[in-house]
């Protein structure tokens, strides 16, 4: 099976800039940009809300295709966590999504964490895993005390 080509690193620089630049693929139903925030790894992971483990670019290329048929997704990432290192950065998200319901538009959320590595295309996205949220996922629950300054 054929990988598919990924451009050079001209997506940004950190992989703060690949995730604003997968979302805004998300967004616009835009694959070809999508993709471009993924690695080109074998064993790149993503996971869907209610979905099984999707494995290496063509399958979550061949995910989103079919997900895009149905209009571009309308994803907000909200209150990101992050964990850094010189090589790699995860992102706890909550993503409070449009859905176009019989009734008119409502909003569905869901908890993700996204994976990036920095690679030889520089930063890139290796997995991305969502969970089904609710309005009560996104009151967030931190043990982190709030500081005033």
């Amino acid at each position: 099976m054929r990988k598919p080509k990924v451009p050079p690193a001209s997506l940004g620089g950190n992989a703060d800039e690949i995730e604003a630049a997968f979302y805004e693929a998300l967004q616009h139903g835009d694959l070809e940009k999508l993709m471009a925030c993924w690695s080109d790894e074998d064993d790149i992971v993503c996971v869907h809300p209610g979905g099984g483990r999707l494995v290496g670019a063509a399958t979550i290329s061949a995910a989103f295709e079919a997900m895009f048929a149905n209009g571009p997704i309308r994803a907000q990432p909200e209150k990101v966590r992050k964990v850094e290192s010189l090589g790699a950065s995860v992102h706890s998200v909550l993503e409070r999504i449009e859905v176009l319901t019989d009734e008119g538009p409502r909003h569905a959320y869901v908890v993700a964490t996204n994976v990036y590595h920095k690679t030889v295309q520089g930063w890139r996205m290796v997995a991305h895993h969502a969970s089904p949220g609710t309005p009560r996922e996104m009151q967030e629950i931190s043990d982190t005390p709030t500081v005033l300054h």
